[in-house]
């Protein structure tokens, strides 16, 4: 069962939190949707959705890029977001490539400025459509480079979320998709999924988290938009309410079931320790005592200071009630059966690649007595997407207010 969190929820687990948001326009909605999520509880409207480059969403400051520049579909196009309030910091940087020279200068980003506590990140429909119809060795180079420059700038300590691509229609209309490539529409969803899965496994080979929105939401493509690509704001809302319940597991925090009895009380989180509870550092203060210098003075976005405090917990937060609609005719029509190869632990794919010329060459396929597979990582009974082990676990609650006595000489 999907988890339902609310605004306290998502409020209280990001507290002093900086998340990173990398992707297309899916990524954007995503970003979207959390910062709307954070102020309140309700869902994006269809403007928003479709909205892009503009100067403010909710609150939010346009950096660089969109209509600060120029508005187009091609692949230059660059739009970076940020949403600060006292606890909170999110941005977005709306990529095309997974690697490239864009890429490097976000790394550079992230060495220079504020390290992010969390990072969302997903390429994949530009990569295999707009660049090279014979994607698949450029793709998989380009990923090599980017999970191995992300672990080495990025913390140990910092969760990294790889979002596989949602299922594409077999009709698509979208920006990306210019006139030269209309050819590559009716067979572009069998690409993604090929992409998924290279990209799936060398993000678990590198250690990243993984989460499977492909497979969460082959049986809801009711709520995909017209265009065959983007979704509607219950779809991203329930993104959403995954990638936090991911956060919170990772954190070895327990989000109250939306079924709880006390619904005065159903936002409050449980912080027991887990038998997954993480070595994760949050940062109770920022070094620095820059603030927001605006778009006119370079990629230096923040350099903030904050700190922790009592979360306003006012006021009773009361589930959303959906109506179950029913499936049409034409709820099948793109789905996707589900493959043994997207569960938890998965293997190298240069072993499968292994496997394949040992069969070519008349040697069998069957791995050596030796070999192992990768280990599952701990989820919950309902998860179908995959988890990292985290480091020890510390010795005090991360999220209360009450920091850990130190000794004064």
């Amino acid at each position: 069962m999907m988890r339902n969190v609310t605004h306290h929820q998502a409020s209280q687990l990001l507290h002093n939190k900086f998340v990173v948001v990398l992707g297309d326009s899916i990524q954007r909605s995503v970003y979207k949707d959390l910062v709307l999520l954070l102020q309140r509880d309700s869902h994006l409207s269809l403007s928003q959705l479709k909205s892009k480059g503009e100067l403010s969403f909710e609150q939010d400051c346009l950096v660089e890029g969109g209509r600060l520049g120029h508005m187009n579909n091609g692949t230059e196009y660059r739009e970076v977001r940020q949403y600060r309030s006292d606890h909170h910091l999110v941005r977005f940087y709306f990529v095309t490539r997974v690697f490239s020279r864009y890429m490097e200068s976000i790394f550079a980003d992230f060495k220079n400025d504020q390290k992010p506590d969390v990072v969302i990140v997903n390429s994949c429909v530009w990569d295999v459509s707009r660049y090279n119809r014979r994607w698949v060795s450029e793709y998989k180079e380009n990923l090599h480079k980017f999970f191995s420059q992300l672990k080495a700038v990025l913390p140990e300590q910092c969760l990294i979320v790889w979002n596989m691509t949602m299922p594409l229609g077999e009709r698509i209309i979208g920006g990306f998709l210019v006139p030269e490539i209309q050819d590559m529409g009716p067979t572009l969803r069998f690409d993604v999924i090929e992409a998924n899965f290279y990209s799936a496994m060398l993000a678990n080979a590198y250690g990243l988290d993984v989460l499977d929105l492909h497979f969460m939401f082959r049986f809801s493509l009711h709520c995909r938009m017209k265009d065959g690509v983007h979704w509607n704001a219950v779809a991203h809302r329930q993104i959403t309410c995954l990638l936090l319940a991911h956060a919170a597991q990772a954190w070895g925090v327990e989000l109250p079931s939306h079924t709880a009895t006390d619904q005065s009380k159903m936002w409050l989180l449980d912080y027991t320790q887990t038998s997954y509870q993480s070595a994760y550092r949050p940062s109770y203060s920022y070094g620095g005592s820059g603030y927001f210098r605006g778009p006119c003075d370079g990629r230096v976005y923040s350099n903030f200071y904050m700190e922790p405090s009592a979360l306003s917990q006012t006021g009773a937060v009361w589930p959303q009630k959906q109506q179950y609609d029913g499936y049409g005719p034409h709820f099948c029509e793109d789905g996707l059966e589900t493959l043994t190869q997207f569960g938890v632990g998965y293997c190298s794919f240069e072993n499968l690649e292994k496997n394949s010329t040992a069969q070519t060459t008349g040697h069998s396929s069957l791995p050596p007595s030796d070999y192992r597979p990768v280990s599952a990582a701990p989820s919950c009974p309902a998860n179908s997407y995959v988890m990292k082990q985290k480091h020890e676990k510390r010795n005090y609650n991360p999220y209360t207010r009450q920091r850990p006595s130190r000794s004064h000489r």
